[in-house]
């Protein structure tokens, strides 16, 4: 049974040997040949060498062709902020000043649609028959945030109707790439909809439940498996994401992925995750990614389980990293044996935490994985630099604190942070996963000055 046999008989529920193992592995892979994100994001020749060049180091079982959210909204009128070593972010929002819901649907002729489709069908023609291939497209939510920007978040108090023919307009989007990936030869597509993890149940059945079940229905009778990829803690949304018929959630360490297996299993559908991206993928070393790799799958066992990074890969995760994780994969009880007295060094970081009592001014700690590649973590920094426009930078100040930074993940200790994104006021936690609207940070924020 090869790797692509083995996901397929775990997307249909039948008995496998092993774990699959998938690695979101993203822009890290131009690392492999020398080349930066914006180089394999916009050159299909590049980006088709190290995705083969992947495929042979990191003993995929299957692997996204490319993970970048900005794809459908670069061809609807989005400007994007290119970057060496994060896939672009979105800078300008076409819907910010207007409710109008734009027609233009995508086409195979537009944007970066032709480069990414060849990638996909040459990589299929390589590889195909022996990995499995994941076609992401930008979930709806996620779109419409792209789109209309944070005031898609006070639109959902003020204006029901809009957000939901919004949230219907971009799921109409997802709907025609998901037909040009299918068509070049995609297996699984998957909806990468990071900013679900932001609202609460209620508002993810009110706006886009009936949605999200026309996506999947729709996946289906294509032919194809589909996976509901969501970032940051939505704990709180699994059961809600589960009803809408998925094949598979893909969750980040930000859940309890036993706890959440109970969920997918009593729908019937796979779990797939949740390597830690920074701690132990990025700031980690070989040993601590295979460790993790074995607890995961004791923990996991074979049935209704795809192991995975929480979330795309950094692309400063080391390669020795990720060819680790394929090792204690392919090779279980080896790696067992290799890692039999090997104990994680601990390492004290001092950190200088502000004088918060004695402050002339508000701080709003925004703690992230990284606002230039988590778009539930830009959305959020997006909600706190909104702050310095209303009051000014003489009285608000806000800083991002990346846990891609050893002393940020001591911070986020001290502050007693379990959860990203989030927002401490004032060395005060106030928002933990869930994007506050403009007028409640606003009135938090005015009460403190």
């Amino acid at each position: 049974m090869n790797g692509k046999d083995l996901i397929i008989n775990t997307f249909k529920g039948e008995p496998v040997e092993r774990a699959p193992w998938v690695p979101y592995t993203g822009v890290q892979i131009a690392r492999l040949k020398g080349y930066d994100a914006q180089e394999i994001l916009m050159d299909g020749d590049k980006l088709l060498e190290c995705l083969l060049e992947s495929n042979k180091q990191y003993s995929p079982d299957g692997q996204p062709v490319v993970f970048d959210l900005q794809i459908e909204a670069e061809i609807l009128g989005c400007e994007l902020l290119w970057a060496k070593d994060s896939p672009p972010t979105v800078k300008s929002h076409p819907l910010a000043d207007t409710k109008e819901i734009p027609l233009k649907i995508p086409s195979r002729t537009e944007g970066r649609l032709p480069m990414v489709l060849d990638v996909m069908k040459r990589m299929k023609a390589e590889v195909g028959n022996t990995t499995a291939l994941y076609g992401l497209v930008c979930g709806p939510f996620t779109l419409a945030s792209h789109l209309r920007s944070t005031n898609i978040f006070m639109d959902m108090y003020d204006d029901e109707e809009y957000v939901k023919k919004l949230i219907s307009y971009a799921t109409d989007v997802a709907i025609a790439v998901t037909d040009l990936y299918i068509e070049s030869g995609m297996d699984i597509i998957g909806s990468v909809d990071p900013l679900v993890s932001q609202i609460s149940p209620e508002m993810f059945t009110q706006f886009m439940a009936s949605d999200y079940k026309r996506f999947f229905d729709h996946v289906r009778s294509k032919g194809a498996f589909s996976s509901f990829f969501v970032c940051g803690d939505a704990t709180k949304n699994l059961e809600a994401m589960a009803l809408t018929g998925p094949d598979c959630l893909s969750i980040d360490e930000n859940i309890d992925i036993v706890e959440a297996k109970k969920i997918t299993d009593a729908h019937h559908i796979l779990i797939s995750g949740n390597l830690q991206l920074t701690v132990v993928m990025l700031l980690g070393n070989q040993k601590d990614c295979q460790k993790a790799a074995l607890d995961l799958m004791d923990k996991m066992g074979t049935k209704g389980f795809i192991l995975a990074p929480g979330c795309d890969m950094p692309y400063g995760v080391p390669v020795e990293n990720i060819v680790g994780v394929g090792q204690a994969v392919q090779n279980p009880e080896a790696t067992r044996s290799f890692l039999s007295s090997y104990v994680k060094e601990v390492v004290d970081i001092d950190v200088d935490m502000p004088d918060y009592e004695n402050l002339d001014y508000v701080l709003i700690e925004v703690l992230t994985i990284d606002s230039a590649t988590c778009a539930a973590c830009g959305y959020m920094k997006a909600a706190a630099d909104d702050m310095i426009g209303i009051f000014g930078d003489a009285k608000v100040k806000v800083i991002e604190r990346k846990i891609l930074e050893p002393e940020n993940i001591a911070r986020l200790g001290l502050l007693g942070v379990a959860n990203l994104p989030s927002i401490a006021v004032n060395g005060k936690v106030t928002h933990v996963s869930l994007i506050p609207s403009r007028a409640e940070l606003e009135e938090e924020i005015r009460s403190l000055l």
